[in-house]
């Protein structure tokens, strides 16, 4: 068995324009003081890490691994979540996921389209000069405002969505194959991967490509209701990455799964700092250390109450807590009786 890899801790919702949030030597410096021992950078934000020259240049990998390593931190994934949305979006979404891509292709889809696959590509070279072998990233989205069957959905329309999502992943998947890297999509509300269900589809339009795999972040099962433990025994070959972030669901006799158009303070269901909600990390701990999980718990801070650097100073404690040790031997080793090949068979009675 292997041991989880952390704590980590995603710099997504951390970055920005004051210290010690707005480089990423800081940044690190800031991390190892409050005790991770990984970070998962967000490939869109300048102000962290350069994609196009990380994608080119091993010098400047070995020098953003050098700065990282300089705070006794390990780079632990790059993320292409917000370029990996581009790759499929349905239309009636267009003027909100602009703000996603980089000024020159905002207003065409078909360059935004084309440049967050140059994204995505990117990202995966630069996860090789770097030495990573997973990716996480998030699916986009082509059949998401239908997901309520009413109107009637005319038939074939989600399959044909699929197919289309399929055809658009396929050569990324492939690419990612030629690069040694698995690409962890990330299940989530939002994107046309949102259960176990939508992954099957999926894999069954990638032919089941072995570099289709999974992020596993509970709180998006804990909101849409579904047994994020069971999850665990159907997917556990395929996950390769881990978001440790908590959730909390609480209807009423007003609202439930769908949120009532509610902010998060208001929903029924919606995300809390590790600790503060409803996920059950002893399970999950044990079961991802049961089926051989070694990679790492990185903390996702998404919390609708609790201040961003109150939320990652109480995680990194909070995951070290989770994280088992694995035992090199069994817990009755002192009692076995040492038989071999021979005696077992005249302990069955077949000598």
């Amino acid at each position: 068995m292997k041991t989880i890899k952390g704590p980590a801790i995603f710099l997504a919702q951390f970055a920005g324009d004051a210290a010690p949030f707005n480089s990423f030597d800081a940044i690190c410096g800031w991390a190892a003081s409050l005790g991770y021992k990984g970070v998962q950078i967000p490939t869109w934000d300048g102000r962290l890490f350069d994609l196009k020259k990380a994608s080119d240049s091993k010098d400047y990998c070995d020098e953003i691994a050098g700065i990282a390593a300089s705070h006794g931190l390990a780079i632990t994934e790059l993320s292409t979540h917000l370029q990996g949305q581009l790759v499929a979006v349905h239309p009636v979404y267009d003027e909100l996921m602009d703000g996603f891509a980089a000024p020159e292709v905002r207003g065409n889809p078909k360059a935004r389209q084309e440049w967050a696959v140059d994204q995505v590509k990117r990202a995966l070279r630069a996860s090789k000069h770097l030495g990573l072998t997973a990716h996480p990233t998030f699916s986009g989205a082509l059949a998401w405002p239908f997901l309520y069957p009413f109107p009637q959905r005319p038939a074939g329309l989600v399959e044909q969505a699929f197919a289309e999502l399929g055809r658009r992943w396929t050569p990324i998947l492939d690419y990612a194959d030629a690069h040694g890297v698995d690409l962890a999509y990330e299940i989530h509300p939002s994107e046309d991967l949102h259960d176990g269900v939508t992954f099957e589809m999926f894999l069954a339009e990638v032919n089941n490509h072995p570099r289709a795999n999974l992020l596993y972040d509970p709180s998006h099962f804990v909101l849409q209701q579904l047994d994020y433990l069971e999850y665990i025994d159907i997917y556990h070959e395929r996950i390769k990455a881990f978001h440790v972030k908590d959730a909390e669901f609480n209807p009423t006799g007003r609202q439930g799964v769908y949120g009532g158009f509610q902010s998060w303070v208001n929903r029924a269901g919606r995300f809390r700092s590790l600790g503060d909600g409803q996920v059950d990390f002893g399970s999950i701990f044990s079961k991802l250390s049961q089926y051989d999980y070694g990679s790492w718990a990185v903390l996702e801070w998404e919390c609708a109450l609790k201040h961003p650097e109150d939320g990652a100073r109480e995680g990194a404690e909070f995951i070290q807590h989770h994280i088992i040790r694995v035992t090199e031997r069994a817990f009755d080793d002192f009692a076995g009786a040492g038989t071999d090949d021979a005696a077992n068979r005249r302990i069955l009675g077949i000598a």
